[in-house]
C-alpha cells in the first residue's frame, strides 16, 4: 500500500478494498500493532472507515462492532459473486439443472436474508442501478447478472483500471440494452439462413463432410455484429482465421461465397469428370488445389452510413487441417494492414485499421501449443495488431474425446487467462446474449488495446463429420441432442410469444431461403462455374527471368558511408566500433566486402529502390553471430538506432525485431505479413538452421504448398545458419533435406551460398520479383564460422557488374581440362574446405571443384557443361558434411546419374547413414571432416577404375 496519503481520502476507496480496510480497522482498534505501519499511518490521518448503517437501524446499533462485520461480510459475498459466479451460470445449453456452489450461499459468509434486508444496497455496491435498495435486492441482482447465460471471468486481469471498467460495463446493463423488434426479427432471419443452408447440404449432399455449424449457429450472427461495429469505427480490413466447424457457412453468409460454387465443390471433380471428389481447383493447371472447408475468400464490404458509404474488406485466410496454425498468420495480415511502410525508419502502424477474429476449436484452443505461442506475440512491439476478438466454438467434444480427456483445465479457454486476457462464456442457445459478449469485446478492444476471448458453449448436432456416427462414442450426449431444438426454432418460438412475429411468417422465411437455396442448385446443374479459373492464371513460372541486380560502384559507396554514420550524441560500443570502421575500407581498390556488409548494402540498395523491408528472429538485430548489428546501443544512454534508418535517399521502412524465443508462431505470422504486403521484402532468421524444426508445419502446409493449394503467393525469405563445425546435432543441420524434398512445380528456391556477392544477388532479385508471377519462396543456408571466412568475401565489382551464379566453379580449369579424372560436386561450407584443400595438393591437378549454390532449381545445365569439359573424365562425385540419408545427396543423385555420360561413375562421399544429423563430441567431428575432406581429394586406382554408376564410400 502506498505510504504518502497526501491526496488519499475515503472515497477513494470501494468495494472489496473498503470491506478490507474496515476488517483491519477493527484489529487496529484492539491493538494498532497489528496492522502494518502504512495501513496504520492511514487511519491515523483519515479515522475510521466510513462504514454508515442503514438509516433505519438504531442509533445504539450503529456502532455495533458487530453490524460491521455483516456488512463488510456482505461486500465480500458481492465480490464472491463476481469472482466465481460463472461457476453457476446458465451457459450449457445442453445442462438444465440447476448448480450450486457453497462459496455464493450467504451462510458461508456469516449473513441471513434478514442481515442483507437490513443493509443499504449502495453500501454493499455502490453503483446499484435504480430499483435496488437493500442488500439482499443487491445480492439478487448481482446473481442475476454474473449467473445468467453470460458468465464473466475478469479477477485474473491484474490491471484495477480495467477489470474496474469491466464490472462496470457488465453491472450497468450497457452490454445486453434492449433489442428492437425489427432487429430481433433480423436476427431470426439470419439464423434461419444460417440453419436452412446446412440442411440443404444434408440433404442434398448426404455422406459428404462439411463440419456443419450447427449447434453453433449463432456464431455468423456475432460474426455479422462484430465487423458492423468495427467498420463503423474505422477498420479497414478485418482478418478472419478459424478451422472447420462452420467454414463453409461463414464463407457463404459473411464472405459471400455464391451458393451455386460452394455447391459446384461438393458436386464435381476438379477437371469436371464424373467422380467424386473433394478437390475444388483443375490440377491439369499445375495446381492441386484444396478440399473445399479448407479454402478462403476474400469480400468487399460496403455498408450505408448516415453521412457516408463505409467500405471494408473481409479476408478469410486459408487454413490446413493443422487447426490452429492459422492463428499467428492471421495476425500477420492485420500488422501488415495495420503499417504504412511509404517512409523511412520503422513502419507507422494504426492498430485502428485492421481486425484479426481467431475462431477457435475447444479441443484445440488448449490442446495445440501454437495458440499459447500466438498469444504471447499479442503485447510484443513487433508483432501486436492492438487487440484479436478469440472466439472458441465450443461443441463440447474433440473428434471423439470428452474435454476430460482433452484438458486438464475446467474451462476450454483457460489458456487465456495467462495472459490477462478477458473471457466471457455465453450460451449458444441464446442469441442475444451473444450479441452481447460481441459488444462488450469490441468496446474492450478498442479502448485496451488487447486480446479479448468468448467462449461460445454450444455442441455439435452431427458427428465430427457428416461422415461419422457420434453415437458410437458418446450415446447420452446425442440422445439428448437429437431431442433439442434448433436456435432457430427456439428463438422463433419466443419471438411468437412476445408477439413479435408469426409462424406463418416464420414458414414463409423458411420457404425464402430454401428457394434461393434451390435456385443456386439448379443454376450450378446448368451452368457450372468456374471455381478454378484463377488457378489457370496462376500456372507455375517455368523458370526465374533474369533480373538486372548490379548497383553501380558510386551509390554502394555513397551507402556504405552513410551505414556508418551516426546520431548526434551517441556512443558506439569501443569494441563494435572498431569492427565497424573497417567497413569503412571494404570499398577501396584491394578491400573486399564481406557476408554482412554485403547484406546491409543489399537492404540499402532495396530501401532506395522504394521496396520496403521486414525482417524478424531471434537475436536478428545484432545476428547470432555477433555480425548483422543493424540495430545499435549506446552503453552510455542505452539509446538506440539502426544505420538503415539514416540513409539519404531511403523510400521505404526497415523494421527489424528481435522475436520470442518461437519458431512456429513467428514464422507463421511473417508469412501471413508477407502475403499480405506484396510490396515488403519479408525475412526470418533462424538462430540456428535446426530451430526451423519447431516450424515445420507452418512450411508443410503453408510455405511450400501454399501457391498449390491456394493460389497465395509468396515471396518469403528464410534465413537458415548451417554448416558442420562440431557444436552438435542442434546447431549444424538446417535440414536441407526437406525442404529438398518439399520442392516442387517451382514452389521456392533453395540456396547454399558460399559468397558475400551471392547474398547481395540473391536478395536484391528476391526484391526486385515481389508482386510479379515469378515471385516465390527463398529458403537460403547461411553460413555459420564462413561469415567472416576470407574466401566467402568478394570484391566490389561481383556486386557492381555480376549477378547471382547459380553454380561457382574453381577458376583455372582451363588449364587443366586434359588431366581433370573427377568432378567434385559440393554445396555450402565443405565446398570451401575442398577449394582450401584442392590449392595444397598435388592431386587437384586432376580434379575439377563445382560449388552448386542453388539447388533447385536444380542447375542441370551448368553442371552438364561443366562435364562436357573434360575429355578424360572418369567420375563424378558428390561430397557433403551431412549424412548420407540427409543434405542433398538423395535429391541430388537420381539428377546426376541422369546426366552422367557413359562410362562416368556417379559417387558419393560424406557421413554414413545417421539418425542424428551431427556428431556431439568436437573431436569426433573433426575426424569426421578430415576423412571426408581426405576421401574427396585423394586419388586411388580403387577411385579412379570405379564403374560407371558406382556408389562407393
Amino acid at each position: 500500500m502506498e505510504r504518502n496519503f497526501g491526496s488519499i481520502k475515503w472515497t477513494n476507496f470501494h468495494g472489496a478494498n473498503l470491506a478490507y480496510l474496515v476488517e483491519q480497522y477493527e484489529r487496529y482498534v484492539e491493538n494498532p500493532r497489528s496492522v502494518e505501519a502504512s495501513v496504520r499511518t492511514l487511519f491515523e490521518r483519515l479515522g475510521p472507515p466510513p462504514v454508515t448503517p442503514p438509516e433505519d437501524v438504531s442509533g445504539e446499533e450503529r456502532g455495533d462492532p458487530a453490524l460491521i462485520r455483516k456488512v463488510v461480510a456482505a461486500v465480500e459475498l458481492a465480490q464472491r459473486i463476481r469472482t466465481y459466479g460463472h461457476r453457476l451460470a446458465r451457459i450449457n445449453p445442453l445442462k438444465r439443472e440447476i448448480l450450486s456452489d457453497p462459496r455464493l450461499d450467504p451462510a458461508a459468509c456469516g449473513l441471513t436474508e434478514e442481515d442483507l434486508r437490513r443493509m443499504r444496497a449502495v453500501w454493499i455496491w455502490p453503483e446499484a442501478p435504480a430499483g435496488v435498495r437493500t442488500g439482499l435486492e443487491a445480492i439478487a441482482k448481482l446473481r442475476e447478472i454474473y449467473t445468467g447465460s453470460l458468465a464473466f471471468e475478469f479477477s485474473h486481469v491484474h490491471d484495477p483500471r480495467e477489470r474496474e471498467w469491466l464490472e462496470r460495463q457488465v453491472e450497468s446493463g450497457g452490454i445486453r440494452p434492449f433489442l428492437p423488434p425489427d432487429q430481433q426479427i433480423g436476427l431470426l432471419k439470419r439464423l434461419i439462413e444460417v440453419e436452412e443452408f446446412e440442411r440443404f447440404l444434408h440433404r442434398t449432399f448426404p455422406g459428404q463432410k462439411r463440419f456443419s455449424i450447427e449447434g453453433i449457429d449463432v456464431l455468423v450472427p456475432m460474426l455479422d455484429e462484430l465487423i458492423r461495429r468495427s467498420v463503423h469505427d474505422g477498420v479497414k480490413n478485418v482478418m478472419i482465421g478459424m478451422a472447420h466447424r462452420g467454414r463453409l457457412n461463414v464463407l457463404a453468409h459473411v464472405l459471400g461465397k455464391p451458393y451455386e460454387v460452394i455447391f459446384s465443390e461438393f458436386h464435381h471433380a476438379p477437371d469436371k469428370e464424373r467422380v467424386p471428389s473433394e478437390g475444388s481447383a483443375g490440377i491439369n493447371f499445375g495446381w492441386t488445389g484444396d478440399v473445399k472447408y479448407h479454402l478462403g475468400a476474400e469480400r468487399e464490404w460496403e455498408e450505408a452510413d448516415r453521412r457516408e458509404i463505409l467500405h471494408a474488406r473481409l479476408t478469410l485466410a486459408n487454413n490446413p487441417s493443422h487447426l490452429e496454425f492459422v492463428n499467428p498468420v492471421v495476425e500477420g495480415y492485420a500488422r501488415a494492414a495495420q503499417e504504412d511502410r511509404q517512409h523511412p525508419g520503422f513502419p507507422k502502424q494504426d492498430m485502428s485499421r485492421a481486425l484479426a477474429i481467431l475462431i477457435h476449436g475447444d479441443a484445440a484452443f488448449p490442446g495445440e501449443g501454437i495458440v499459447a505461442e500466438t498469444l504471447n506475440l499479442s503485447r510484443l512491439r513487433g508483432y501486436t495488431t492492438g487487440g484479436t476478438i478469440h472466439i472458441i466454438a465450443n461443441n463440447q467434444l474433440g473428434f471423439t474425446t470428452e474435454s476430460s480427456d482433452a484438458r486438464s483445465t475446467a474451462y476450454a479457454g483457460d489458456l487465456a487467462k495467462g495472459f490477462e486476457i478477458p473471457v466471457v462464456h455465453v450460451n449458444a442457445d441464446d442469441p442475444e446474449a451473444c450479441l452481447a459478449a460481441v459488444r462488450l469485446a469490441w468496446t474492450y478492444r478498442c479502448r485496451f488495446r488487447k486480446d479479448f476471448l468468448i467462449d461460445l458453449v454450444g455442441y455439435r448436432r452431427y458427428g465430427h463429420n457428416e461422415m461419422d456416427d457420434p453415437v458410437a462414442t458418446q450415446p447420452r450426449m446425442y440422445e439428448q441432442i437429437q431431442k433439442h431444438p434448433s436456435l432457430a426454432e427456439q428463438y422463433a418460438g419466443r419471438l411468437e410469444e412476445e408477439g413479435r412475429i408469426s409462424r406463418e411468417e416464420v414458414e414463409k422465411a423458411r420457404r425464402e431461403v430454401e428457394e434461393r437455396l434451390r435456385r443456386a442448385y439448379r443454376k450450378m446443374k446448368e451452368d457450372p462455374p468456374d471455381e478454378w479459373a484463377a488457378m489457370k492464371k496462376e500456372a507455375p513460372v517455368p523458370a526465374l527471368p533474369e533480373v538486372e541486380t548490379t548497383v553501380d560502384e558510386e551509390t554502394l559507396r555513397r551507402l556504405n558511408r552513410e551505414l556508418l554514420r551516426k546520431p548526434e550524441g551517441f556512443h558506439r560500443y569501443p569494441k563494435l566500433e572498431r569492427i565497424l570502421l573497417r567497413r569503412a575500407e571494404a570499398l577501396e581498390k584491394e578491400g573486399k566486402v564481406d557476408w554482412s556488409l554485403a547484406e546491409a548494402l543489399a537492404f540499402a540498395t532495396i530501401l532506395t529502390d522504394g521496396i520496403a523491408i521486414r525482417m524478424s528472429g531471434q537475436d536478428t538485430e545484432r545476428g547470432t553471430f555477433a555480425q548483422r548489428h543493424l540495430v545499435l546501443h549506446d552503453p552510455k544512454t542505452g539509446r538506440s538506432y539502426s544505420p538503415l534508418h539514416l540513409l539519404s535517399q531511403a523510400r521505404a521502412s526497415f523494421a527489424i525485431y528481435n522475436s520470442p524465443l518461437s519458431e512456429a508462431s513467428v514464422l507463421g505470422f511473417e508469412y501471413g505479413y508477407d502475403v499480405f504486403a506484396t510490396d515488403t521484402l519479408v525475412l526470418w532468421e533462424a538462430q540456428f538452421g535446426d530451430f526451423a524444426n519447431a516450424a515445420q508445419v507452418i512450411i508443410d502446409q503453408f510455405l511450400s504448398s501454399g501457391r498449390a493449394k491456394w493460389g497465395q503467393r509468396s515471396g518469403l525469405v528464410m534465413l537458415l545458419p548451417h554448416g558442420y563445425e562440431g557444436q552438435g546435432p542442434e546447431h549444424s543441420s538446417a535440414r536441407l533435406e526437406r525442404f529438398l524434398q518439399l520442392a516442387a512445380e517451382n514452389n521456392w528456391v533453395v540456396a547454399n551460398p558460399t559468397r558475400a556477392s551471392q547474398i547481395f544477388h540473391l536478395l536484391r532479385r528476391q526484391a526486385l520479383l515481389l508482386g510479379k508471377p515469378a515471385e516465390r519462396p527463398l529458403i537460403l543456408m547461411t553460413p555459420k564460422s564462413l561469415l567472416r571466412h576470407p574466401q566467402t568475401a568478394s570484391p566490389l565489382t561481383d556486386l557492381t557488374e555480376g549477378r547471382f551464379q547459380r553454380v561457382i566453379e574453381r577458376p583455372g580449369w582451363e588449364n587443366r581440362a586434359d588431366r581433370v579424372e573427377r568432378l567434385l560436386l559440393a554445396s555450402g561450407k565443405i565446398a570451401v574446405e575442398l577449394e582450401e584443400r584442392l590449392e595444397g595438393e598435388q592431386a587437384g591437378e586432376r580434379m575439377h571443384l563445382v560449388r552448386v549454390e542453388q539447388l533447385y532449381p536444380f542447375p542441370e545445365e551448368e553442371i552438364l557443361r561443366a562435364v562436357r569439359r573434360f575429355p578424360r573424365l572418369r567420375e563424378m562425385v558428390w561430397v557433403q558434411e551431412e549424412p548420407r540419408n540427409m543434405g542433398a545427396w538423395t535429391y541430388a543423385e537420381p539428377r546426376l546419374r541422369a546426366m552422367a555420360p557413359a562410362g562416368i561413375a556417379v559417387r558419393y562421399v560424406g557421413r554414413p547413414e545417421r539418425s542424428s544429423p551431427a556428431e556431439g563430441f568436437s573431436k569426433l567431428h573433426d575426424i569426421e571432416q578430415r576423412r571426408i575432406l581426405d576421401e574427396a581429394t585423394c586419388l586411388t586406382p580403387t577411385h579412379t577404375a570405379s564403374k560407371p554408376g558406382g556408389n562407393e564410400t
